[in-house]
């Protein structure tokens, strides 16, 4: 780990990035927001603890400890919405997901701001995400990358009804080979969970901007519904929210991530070594 930035490196074909589970607040960021919970809300609570298994595997895994209130790692550094014409949150948020306001009346970040919080935060990522996918793709004729996510069950300002609990985006089939997805479809079959593949959510930045199917990179999100592992408020607030983490309530959904995890890896090596 290296400051904001934890890198772990493992020698299987798959990369899990975590752009969404940091809650840090630089110290000159921070009195220009409402409020430290609410620049925290909408980050995806728990995730990286319900992949630690992904290091047992093998797999290598990128994490940034910035909150997404400060700079969001998984949207299109030109600003470009990733969903036109439908709610969604930028590259630097100024609204939660409920469309509350993260900043103070006059405090939001201009160009200037942004452009530093780019190369701060954005590029070391990304370079990092990149340095690992070239680092694998010399030992593997093809890798995985899967950026994992979570988010609320209910979002009325972003979707209608109760999210699925498993939402697998491929960037609607173009992200990854089409036994990758079905794979990872198989691997979340369980009659206690529900499940979409390229719903509401298709894939973000880092999906749509890595993927080379052709070249041997595959990508896909997983999008995970947060009532899936913990007990989620229907109303959260400073008081209830994030729910704790708790292991034996995890489990059930950690078993069917783990061999989605697993099929990722061995799809990657089906496809052969370099010669």
């Amino acid at each position: 780990m290296t400051g904001w930035l934890e890198i772990h490196r493992g020698e299987a074909p798959l990369i899990v990035s975590f752009p969404h589970t940091g809650t840090e607040l630089p110290a000159d960021i921070e009195p220009r927001l409402v409020s430290p919970w609410l620049a925290r809300k909408d980050a995806d609570w728990w995730v990286h603890r319900l992949y630690d298994m992904a290091r047992e595997l093998g797999a290598t895994t990128v994490r940034t400890g910035i909150s997404r209130t400060v700079i969001d790692v998984n949207r299109d550094p030109s600003g470009a919405s990733l969903y036109p014409g439908q709610a969604t949150t930028g590259l630097c948020p100024l609204t939660t997901f409920d469309g509350e306001p993260l900043y103070r009346a006059g405090l939001e970040p201009d160009a200037a701001a942004i452009a530093v919080r780019r190369e701060r935060w954005f590029g070391p990522y990304h370079a990092a995400l990149g340095e690992e996918l070239r680092r694998l793709k010399a030992r593997h004729r093809c890798v995985v990358l899967y950026d994992a996510h979570s988010i609320r069950s209910r979002v009325p300002r972003l979707f209608e009804g109760e999210l699925p609990h498993f939402n697998i985006g491929t960037y609607h089939g173009a992200s990854c080979d089409p036994a990758l997805r079905r794979g990872i479809e198989a691997a979340c079959a369980d009659p206690r969970f529900s499940s979409v593949t390229d719903g509401r959510f298709v894939g973000g930045w880092t999906t749509r901007h890595y993927a080379d199917p052709e070249h041997g990179v595959h990508t896909v999100q997983m999008e995970l519904a947060c009532r899936g592992y913990l007990d989620e408020p229907a109303l959260p607030d400073g008081g209830n929210w994030p729910a704790p983490y708790d292991p034996g309530r995890a489990a059930p959904l950690r078993a069917l991530l783990e061999r989605a995890l697993r099929h990722c890896i061995d799809f990657a090596n089906s496809q052969g070594a370099h010669p």
